[in-house]
C-alpha cells in the first residue's frame, strides 16, 4: 500500500482537511501547490481526469487531485464543475439570497482523481443539503458558510471538526483509502 500521497491543490483548506482525514487512516498527505490549469467545464469527471493527468506530468509520482462543487437542483445540476467561477462572481451574499431554500435540493460533491502511475482512478463522495440565507460564520472556505448538510441545523463552517466526519470530501477520501488498501 502507498503510505505517502501527494495532493496537488493550491487550496490550503482542502490540503488541511485531506491531512486531517487521511492521517488517522495511516496515509501521509504531502501538500503540493503546483498550479494546474483546470478545464472550464460542467463535466466534472472530464475536468478531474484532465487535471490528474496534467499534475502527474508535472510531479511524476503517485498523487491525487480533487474538485468539489455544488450541484443545484433548481439549476439542473449547475454550476457543478464551475462552482468556483460561479461563487467568485456572485459572492456569498448574492449566492445565498438567490439559492436559499428549504425545499430545493443541493448536492455537495467531491471527485478525486488518483494517479498510480498507470491509470487514473476516480472516487466520488457526496452529501445532500440546502443553501441558507444569510450566510453563517465565514471562515474563508467559499460556500462552507451557507451549505447546511441534510439532518443538521448548522452550516459546514459552524460544524467545525464534525464537518470532516460527514463531508463529501471524507466520503471520497475513504473510497480512495479503500482502493489503496486493496491494491497489490
Amino acid at each position: 500500500m502507498i503510505n505517502t500521497l501527494y495532493f496537488v491543490s493550491k487550496n490550503r483548506f482542502k490540503q488541511a482537511e485531506a491531512k486531517q482525514i487521511l492521517g488517522p487512516l495511516g496515509i501521509r498527505v504531502e501538500a503540493d501547490s503546483t498550479e494546474i490549469d483546470e478545464l472550464q467545464t460542467t463535466d466534472t469527471e472530464r475536468l478531474v481526469r484532465d487535471k490528474a493527468a496534467r499534475a502527474f506530468r508535472c510531479i511524476g509520482r503517485p498523487l491525487f487531485v480533487e474538485h468539489t462543487g455544488l450541484y443545484l437542483d433548481v439549476l439542473n445540476g449547475f454550476p457543478g464543475g464551475l462552482t468556483e467561477i460561479f461563487w467568485n462572481r456572485l459572492g456569498k451574499d448574492l449566492f445565498s439570497s438567490l439559492f436559499a431554500s428549504e425545499t430545493e435540493k443541493v448536492i455537495a460533491r467531491t471527485t478525486i482523481g488518483f494517479v498510480d502511475g498507470r491509470r487514473i482512478h476516480l472516487f466520488v463522495g457526496e452529501i445532500e443539503g440546502k443553501v441558507v440565507s444569510p450566510p453563517r460564520i465565514d471562515n474563508g472556505f467559499q460556500w462552507d458558510c451557507l451549505f447546511v448538510p441534510e439532518g443538521y441545523e448548522k452550516s459546514f463552517s459552524e460544524l467545525g471538526e464534525l464537518k470532516n466526519e460527514i463531508s463529501m470530501r471524507r466520503r471520497a477520501l475513504e473510497l480512495l483509502k479503500n482502493h489503496l488498501e486493496a491494491a497489490p
